[in-house]
């Protein structure tokens, strides 16, 4: 395969790229059905007549079908895009991409999807999917799966589906909740995962961020403890990375704390922690869940972030990341990661 594609790049190097463009437009109208074409061609970045010629073939070859509503996949392009991930992925070279990354984070594994999350919000819905496709990997059939917040994590979450056993799964949230849209909450996505699975889950009603006091109060709580207990059994844990500094907004960071963020150059934040560039913890928030010493425990892990954005984010935390920590991340993030 790899000599074929040499070949095809030297000798017809105008077909790479007409097979690259469709592959893009059929991966697009997958995500995102039913689609228009304007849409499709905002997202994209080309024109509306280049998008209407790709688009008429495409109808032509019977893998896509236009309504009112927009452009639908067929059962026909669905199996080609199925087909053509792998050809696309050694083409594009993402398959060494992920190897050099493996080797640069020093991590059991790096799973790379095409594209740019910061630029194309639904490269966030192949993360997802690339998330849930391996964390179906790792199930054994009685499981306790940790699972934190964010929009990444609802979009793995929306991407499940039934597997057999899954009723003997649990999922539970890694912490407690942000003052933020409930829908992006860990507790929302662990009860999301676990009705998407035919499973059961448990919830834990506390805020993220509390006061050293009240954190003595509530961990004496017989059912805040049973759920603590359940989350440190966890043999599974999927995270997000964030951006240091959008973190720190989220929660509501107090002024004296804010500085310290930004005097110790914080570039990363997991779990409450804060890293700089170096990987140093520069501030730790009082958070009830899963803590990063915990993660030594953990069977497997996955850890998920995307974008040009969040590569300082991702090198800063894999610094400190466990060696058993799968990494799911775009091409954008992993380009630049290997750029230094």
């Amino acid at each position: 395969m790899k000599n074929l594609l040499a070949i095809q790049k030297k000798l017809l190097p105008d077909l790479i790229e007409v097979m690259q463009k469709r592959y893009q437009i059929l991966r697009y109208i997958n995500f995102m059905q039913p689609v228009g074409r304007r849409s499709l061609a905002l997202s994209l970045d080309m024109t509306e007549r280049v998008v209407r010629s790709e688009v008429e073939f495409l109808r032509a070859q019977n893998l896509i079908e236009t309504h009112t509503s927009g452009m639908t996949m067929t059962e026909q392009g669905y199996h080609l895009l199925e087909k053509l991930e792998s050809v696309m992925r050694e083409m594009s070279g993402i398959d060494s991409l992920e190897k050099q990354l493996q080797d640069e984070l020093c991590v059991k594994e790096v799973i790379v999807v095409p594209g740019n999350s910061d630029l194309s919000p639904w490269v966030k819905s192949e993360l997802g999917k690339a998330g849930a496709k391996r964390m179906k990997k790792l199930l054994t059939g009685d499981n306790i799966i940790a699972v934190t917040g964010g929009t990444t994590m609802a979009m793995l979450a929306d991407m499940l589906n039934p597997v057999p056993n899954s009723k003997d799964l649990l999922f539970v949230p890694a912490r407690g909740g942000l003052d933020e849209d409930v829908q992006n909450q860990a507790n929302t996505i662990a009860a999301k995962m676990a009705d998407k699975m035919n499973s059961s889950y448990r919830m834990l009603y506390i805020p993220d961020q509390i006061s050293d006091e009240s954190y003595l109060t509530i961990m004496n709580e017989p059912s805040i403890k049973e759920v603590i207990s359940l989350i440190k059994q966890s043999d599974i844990v999927i995270h997000g990375i964030g951006d240091a500094a959008r973190m720190a907004e989220r929660r509501n960071t107090s002024n004296a704390d804010m500085k310290k963020i930004k005097d110790g150059k914080a570039v990363g934040e997991a779990f409450g922690f804060y890293f700089n560039e170096h990987g140093e913890i520069v501030h730790k928030v009082q958070t009830v869940g899963i803590q990063l010493e915990n993660l030594g425990d953990v069977k497997d892990i996955i850890a998920i972030a995307g974008g040009t954005s969040k590569a300082k984010a991702i090198r800063a935390y894999m610094k400190s990341a466990p060696d058993n920590t799968i990494l799911i991340t775009d091409e954008a993030a992993a380009t630049t990661l290997l750029k230094g």
